[in-house]
């Protein structure tokens, strides 16, 4: 899968290539056996640790049972260590391997619950788990992106097709609708490089909201109706806050997304979207069992919620699939509230433990929220 291959070999070595500026091919290699497979790699570059001739990326495909292809995608860039990518900036995300292209930068308040050691022995946990610890929030730069749909497949079992969902604008609906391939990628996942195609990026969005300029760098320019779309949609569209947290070597993040209100049997009801993201940063193999929820609301209730797994699955996180995002929804019958809890995972000798899901808020905007414009439903 691309994830594996790029963060093998690219992660490992990003500060070191960013330092020397080398110039790197990027390879697409479809591996039509299994699409796991990697591939010996040729001498590394001295100076950065690169292949001296390519890094590639892994893919499968059904279409074609023969053989493997090696397609060009095109040229790595210096990463940025300060300022931020511009609309247009190709990429590929360092941990979950897919191409993309940035669309315009979030600037969100990121709640860091991680602590120094020596921090941590005056600290309870109790407290930091119950949200009674004062945390301050730092800006944080996080990017709107498109996904190309042609990866989306082989990052499935890991990543969900990240989609900006939003609510119907229909008195009598409750439905949710979604606009799939919208992801939200902070700065550092952000591997920058650029190609001499007019169409690198596959997503029913992109020629809407992108132009080729070959005088530009990046050669790729919002049209007037991105930035219409966005001027529009941004209640909806909008990031906010971030929460993170690591136990025993595994970080839970957090991205919560307010998505409107709706009148049900004469009560209000508010909703909310919220990502998570799971990342092993140790070396041990563990799978995640099972979930508990505890989800306040302003209405004085406390609601607990346990159960296998996330979205129906057990993921496992290793050094070589370090991680697993997923979205949910979550709905209050009052404007605020918090959510909290643990996620339950199993080590390869049988035992278990507790990783903490960093407390976040449920806030509601002061305005209605209507879906989103110029998007055909």
């Amino acid at each position: 899968m691309a994830a594996c291959a790029i963060r093998r070999g690219l992660l490992s070595t990003a500060s070191k290539y960013n330092q020397h500026k080398c110039t790197h091919r990027i390879l697409s290699a479809i591996d039509f056996s299994s699409g796991l497979e990697s591939k010996r790699a040729p001498p590394l570059c001295s100076a950065c640790g690169l292949s001296s001739f390519q890094q590639t990326r892994f893919m499968s495909s059904r279409n074609r049972p023969e053989g493997k292809i090696l397609e060009p995608v095109g040229v790595f860039e210096a990463l940025k260590q300060h300022g931020k990518y511009e609309t247009g900036q190709l990429f590929l995300h360092s941990v979950f391997g897919y191409r993309g292209i940035v669309l315009f930068p979030w600037h969100a308040r990121l709640y860091d619950r991680d602590v120094s050691p020596a921090a941590a022995t005056d600290s309870k946990p109790e407290s930091v788990a119950h949200g009674s610890k004062e945390v301050k929030g730092k800006m944080h730069t996080y990017y709107q992106v498109l996904i190309d749909t042609r990866d989306c497949p082989h990052i499935s079992q890991r990543s969900q097709t990240e989609a900006v969902t939003f609510l119907a604008n229909h008195d009598d609906s409750r439905a949710l609708y979604a606009i799939p391939g919208l992801d939200y990628v902070s700065h550092e996942d952000i591997l920058p490089y650029n190609s001499t195609e007019q169409v690198p990026i596959q997503h029913e969005l992109f020629e809407r909201f992108l132009m080729f300029n070959p005088s530009r760098n990046p050669p790729f320019t919002a049209r007037d109706t991105l930035r219409a779309w966005q001027e529009k949609n941004h209640p909806w569209l909008e990031l906010s806050d971030v929460h993170r947290e690591t136990t025993e070597n595994i970080r839970v993040t957090v991205i919560p997304f307010y998505m409107g209100m709706r009148e049900a049997q004469n009560s209000h009801v508010y909703w909310w979207r919220y990502c998570i993201r799971l990342e092993n940063l140790g070396n041990e193999v563990v799978q995640l069992r099972e979930r508990h929820w505890r989800i306040f609301s302003l209405s004085g209730t406390l609601e607990t919620v346990r159960g296998r797994g996330v979205v129906g699955k057990e993921p496992v996180l290793s050094r070589e699939q370090p991680a697993f995002q997923y979205s949910s929804h979550v709905s209050l019958q009052a404007p605020s509230g918090h959510m909290w809890g643990t996620f339950c995972f199993e080590r390869t000798d049988g035992s278990h433990f507790d990783v903490r899901i960093p407390p976040f808020s449920l806030e509601s905007n002061k305005y209605d929220k209507a879906p989103p414009t110029g998007y055909p439903l």
